[in-house]
Order: structure tokens, then sequence, then C-alpha cells
């Protein structure tokens, strides 16, 4: 008998390559993948903190009753903006961010998921520098736009990254950690934002992001990500060495090519238009996003509006400071305990619900207190407990996304909810405040209306308890199903007895 496998088991190239394969697989652990997801997170969310600080966003140029006029700082100063201007500022970004995030989602179909991710990466990164070198208000618009579209691909595809790595045991707590990143990143950003904008120029704040993630965009290409759940592998242009591959002989390799098809190709549009269908008919979802939608409405004006707020009711000195330091704080402690919580009452979709619509409810009666208050003091306080409970949840209602729709539908699931958080929410949140503050000049009573909301998503959460959820995310598309079918069909059609 030849044996066909001995020589190539002997062989140093594949030996080599092997080594290779098994030092990258254990130097990027699950753990070590998901913490680089975690890092650009928090850089994308940086940013957003970054154009809403004082010290970046700056203030208007103001009058006073004898015509004494004293001169603007920061973006709206130098180019002169209106608050509601300024507002479009954070809504030219959503805009980006909404038009894309559906794009990447359709391409993860056809392209490798991790690579979309660099590309996107490349694109924010270039687009921040842009922000640095703006001269007027309609360039930094259109740049802020295309920061909106690097940061779509990461937001629509990086989550189902982290529910395929994570122990089954601590999925929340590993999502929690990812969108910890969000209050974190916002907060530092509030801060890197206020020092650098008053010591080196608000430009430089861009500039020194786009540096820091330009790191992580060389990485993309490099790394080499685990298989998603639900999506099929990409071919390798790269000959297979293994052992049964050299076996053949060149007559049954031959034969083998004669009868395999090729793969079967849909129109993107179409397939596109199919899985939409899908999605939209999970009543889990649509539930789910209504109340994401409307607690986003708040949470985008809190973000872009607060640290002026503060500084509008409580005359902080340094309200870049303050609301950077309680919202890192808050945020860390509210994400992750919400995430932990979820864990450890058994992460079933009705019990996501519950937690969703109770930390929302209690949240909201404690930012609307606090800021009734007339002390800045009994304001922090209560303040600082509200955020706590908004935060909370921060890796729950992601989770809901992720698990009601079927693997091959994540993607999809994370850039619709997105879009629509930030079109129903965010992004006429921020410019209706400006507009709300223009005409009422009372930031109390323009916080205290926009905060009244977070009852209405309290109520929202609150139906999905008594709906009947299935957590979906380990069934099978019925492509996966009729693939898996033919694939059985052909061996039993190519075997030959021996």
């Amino acid at each position: 008998m030849t044996n066909y496998g001995g020589d190539q088991r002997d062989s140093p190239a594949i030996a080599a390559e092997a080594s290779t394969v098994t030092t990258n697989k254990r130097f990027w652990t699950p753990g070590r993948f998901v913490a680089i997801l975690c890092i650009v997170n928090l850089i994308n969310y940086v940013d957003r903190g970054v154009i809403a600080s004082n010290g970046v966003n700056g203030s208007s140029r103001t009058c006073d009753a004898k015509g004494l006029c004293s001169a603007g700082t920061g973006i709206q100063g130098e180019f002169r903006l209106s608050n509601f201007q300024d507002g479009l500022l954070s809504s030219a970004f959503m805009v980006g961010l909404l038009v894309a995030s559906p794009i990447f989602a359709a391409l993860s179909k056809r392209f490798t998921p991790f690579k979309l991710i660099g590309v996107g990466l490349t694109v924010w990164t270039l687009a921040a520098v842009g922000c640095g070198f703006s001269y007027n208000f309609w360039m930094i618009a259109v740049f802020r736009m295309f920061v909106g579209v690097g940061e779509a691909s990461f937001i629509s595809l990086a989550a189902p990254y982290i529910d395929d790595s994570a122990p089954a045991a601590r999925k929340n707590l590993w999502l929690g950690l990812f969108y910890m990143c969000i209050p974190a990143g916002v907060a530092l950003g509030y801060v890197f934002g206020g020092y650098v904008g008053n010591h080196l120029g608000w430009r430089w704040a861009f500039y020194i992001e786009a540096i820091a993630m330009a790191f992580f965009v060389v990485l993309s290409f490099c790394i080499k990500p685990p298989q998603l759940k639900g999506f099929a592998a990409k071919e390798s242009k790269k000959p297979s060495t293994s052992i049964e591959t050299v076996a053949l002989t060149h007559a049954e390799t031959s034969q083998i090519k004669t009868v395999t098809p090729k793969p079967k190709t849909q129109n993107l549009v179409v397939l596109f238009g199919k899985d939409m269908k899908a999605l939209f008919s999970e009543k889990v979802f649509i539930v789910n996003v209504l109340g994401y939608i409307t607690y986003n409405f708040v949470i985008g004006a809190y973000s872009y509006w607060g640290p002026k707020a503060g500084f509008g009711i409580y005359h902080m000195k340094n309200a870049d400071m303050i609301f950077g330091g309680l919202t890192i704080i808050c945020g860390i402690i509210g994400t992750l305990g919400g995430s932990y919580v979820l864990d450890r009452i058994n992460a079933t979709l009705q019990n996501t619900f519950k937690l969703l619509a109770a930390s929302t409810l209690f949240g909201a009666a404690f930012c609307f207190a606090a800021f009734c208050m007339k002390n800045m003091y009994a304001f922090i306080g209560l303040f600082a407990v509200g955020e706590i409970l908004i935060f909370a949840p921060q890796a729950p209602v992601n989770f809901v996304c992720l698990h009601c729709v079927r693997p091959n539908l994540r993607p999809l699931s994370m850039a619709s909810s997105t879009v629509l958080i930030h079109i129903l929410g965010d992004v006429p949140s921020s410019p209706l405040y400006g507009k709300m503050q223009d005409r009422l000049k009372n930031w109390r009573t323009s916080t205290l209306i926009i905060t009244s909301i977070l009852f209405l998503a309290a109520i929202i959460w609150g139906i999905g308890i008594f709906m009947n959820s299935v957590d979906r995310s380990n069934e099978k598309s019925d492509d996966e199903v009729e693939e898996e079918e033919k694939l059985e069909t052909k061996a039993d059609n190519n075997s030959v007895p021996v």
C-alpha cells in the first residue's frame, strides 16, 4: 500500500505553518480580541464627547445691553453658529451613520465583516483629520457626516463578534464592557476636549484622536477574527495543504471539479429586502427598538447639551470636568451593573425587558428630581444615582437586538436599530433641544421637558414583558438549512464504495 500522507506529515513547511497558526490563535484569545473592539469603541465615543465639550464646541458671540460684545470660543464662536446650527453638527454625524449602517450590514453577506470594519475605520480617521482642517460650518458638517459613515461599519458588526466570543455565562458582562465604553468615551471626550481645546486649540482634539485610531486601522487588516455564527466562511484563495487533498489522484480531482457546482449567488438588493422583511416581522424587535428610540432621544440631548445646561443652570466653572467625571463613574457602574444583574437573573428576553423598564423608570425619576434642585450639590447627588440607573440598559437593550433574531440577521438587526434610534432619536433631539432653548431661554425648563420623555421609554419597554418572546440566537436560517441538505445530498452522491 502506498502511504500518501507520510511525507506530508513530516514536511517542515507544514509544521512551520501549523506552528504559526497555533501561535496566532494563542495570542488572539477571545479576551484580547474583545479588548481591541472595546478600545476602538472607546475612541469612537471620545469623538462624540469632544465635539460636545465646551473646550471644542465653545460658545457663541454674546453682546450685553450696552452693545459690548465678547468674542465666541471654539467651533461655535469661530464659525458664528446659532444653537440650532450647532445642534446640526451632531445631526450631520448621525446622517452618515444611519445611511451607511444598513449598507455595511448588507455587504457583510459578500465580504469578510472584519475587513469592512477596517475600511470603515479608515474613513473615520481621514474624516477626523478633515474636521481639524475645516474652515467653515459646511466643511466641518460634511466631515462630521463621514465620521458617522466610518463608525457605521463598527457599530453594525462589532457586537455580533462579541456575542460569539464571550463565554455563555458571562455574555452580558462582556457586552457590558463593550457598551461601557459609550458613557466612558463620551465622558473622556468632555475632559479631553475641554483640556486640549483650552490649551492647544479645538482643532488639535481631532488630530490627536485620529492618530490614536490610526493604529487600530492597521491592526484591523492584520488580525484574523473568529468566524461569525450564521455566516459562511469566505473562500480562501490559498491552496489547501491538508493530507486529504494531497492524497487525491489527478482523476479524482478532475471528477470533483466537474461535479461541484458554482455557489449560488443572489442579488444583494433582493437579499437585503428579504432580510429586512424577516427582521421587521419580529414583534419583539419592534417593541425593543421603539423603547430604544425614545430612550436615545433623551440620551442624545443629554450627551450634546449636558455640559452647557450644567453651566447655564448651576454656573459650574468646570462643567466639562464635572459632567465628564460623573458620566465616567456612573456610566461604568451603571453599564456593568445592568449587565451583571442580567447574567445573575437568567438572561431571558422577558427578564431583559423587566430590567430595561425598571431601571429607566427609576432613572428618569431621579434625573427629573435632580434638575428641580436649586442646590448644585443636591443636583449632583441625585443626578449621579439617575445616571447609574439610566446607563444600566446599555448592554441589555442590545442583547435583545442580538437574540430576538437568527444569527445571520444580527448585523442587520444592529444596523437597523442604530439607524432608527438615531434618525428618530438623537438626530432630531439635539437641534430640537437647541431650538427649544433658543425660544425658552431657560436651561432648567428645557432639560426637565426632555427628561420627562424617559418615562415613555420605560412604559414601552414594559410592554415587552408581556410578549411571547423567544431567544432565536441559536436558530439556523432557511438558507443554512437548505445548504446543509444540499451538502449532505452531494456527499451521498459522491460517495464511492471501496
